[in-house]
């Protein structure tokens, strides 16, 4: 990996409405290229809207959020484009990220024609993704009601695949996913990182499931990073009581400070602004 990352995000705040309390609090974070970052926290701790604010579907108050260089909230024009193909996005829940009325296939060849594949090289290019993501290459006739939760989320990685990314932002991605399911999804994402050089943001609010995917991991409460490090230093001396109790959440083991952290009482990431 090298030194320049390809995220930054700096000393940002953002908040939904003038009124509100900061949904996230001068926050700064970095990914370099090949490198996973783990965004961990409950709901409310601001994951969503960082992950929105890196993808530059959110502006933020005050700070900075630079990809490759640019600022993901003002890519306009060929430049734009050509920068927009290296960000890419795997949400929480693909059955609704998906048009119900197109083929699992045509959802993934919307994304190459979006970024100028030729239309006679986009069936062999859906059919090469669907191969990569471990899908059988008939199920792209296949509209989502049709494929299961699994097969749903290897759609939505293989469209975010389609334009060779450099970063994929992945916003809880095996959540909504039984624990095997969960497990297999895991493996791709981490076998597509070997394989490509991806890096990854990936956000979750299960500290085990960042333990097996991250190479770094940042602790978000009530909109602020209280702990940041290592994945194995964040798992095996982890500082701030938050991150024990997230700790003591995702072993079953009892938390050695006490109770765990009440829920917050500020507006969700995914309030709308």
């Amino acid at each position: 990996m090298t030194s320049t990352p390809l995220l930054t995000v700096a000393h940002v705040t953002h908040r939904y409405g003038a009124a509100a309390p900061p949904a996230l609090d001068d926050v700064s974070l970095t990914v370099a290229p090949g490198e996973t970052v783990g965004l961990v926290g409950e709901s409310g701790s601001g994951k969503s809207t960082l992950a929105r604010l890196a993808l530059g579907l959110l502006a933020p108050g005050s700070g900075t959020v630079r990809f490759a260089g640019h600022d993901p909230h003002r890519l306009r024009g060929r430049t734009g484009r050509a920068t927009r193909r290296r960000l890419q996005f795997v949400p929480q829940h693909p059955r609704g990220s998906l048009n119900p009325a197109l083929r699992a296939g045509e959802a993934v060849a919307f994304a190459l024609r979006a970024h100028g594949t030729p239309r006679r090289e986009r069936a062999e290019a859906v059919a090469a993704l669907f191969l990569r993501v471990g899908l059988d290459p008939a199920l792209a006739r296949r509209r989502p009601r049709e494929l299961s939760g699994g097969q749903l989320q290897r759609v939505a990685i293989a469209r975010a695949l389609a334009t060779g990314p450099d970063l994929v932002v992945c916003d809880e991605p095996t959540s909504a996913l039984d624990r095997s399911t969960q497990h297999h999804v895991l493996e791709l994402l981490a076998e597509l990182r070997e394989r490509t050089g991806l890096a990854y943001l990936f956000v979750s609010h299960d500290l085990a499931v960042v333990r097996r995917l991250a190479d770094r991991v940042v602790v978000l409460r009530h909109g602020r990073v209280v702990e940041e490090g290592t994945t194995a230093h964040v798992w095996n001396d982890p500082r701030h009581p938050y991150t024990r109790a997230l700790l003591a959440a995702a072993t079953g083991l009892p938390d050695p400070a006490g109770p765990g952290p009440t829920r917050s009482t500020e507006p969700t990431e995914n309030t709308t602004p």
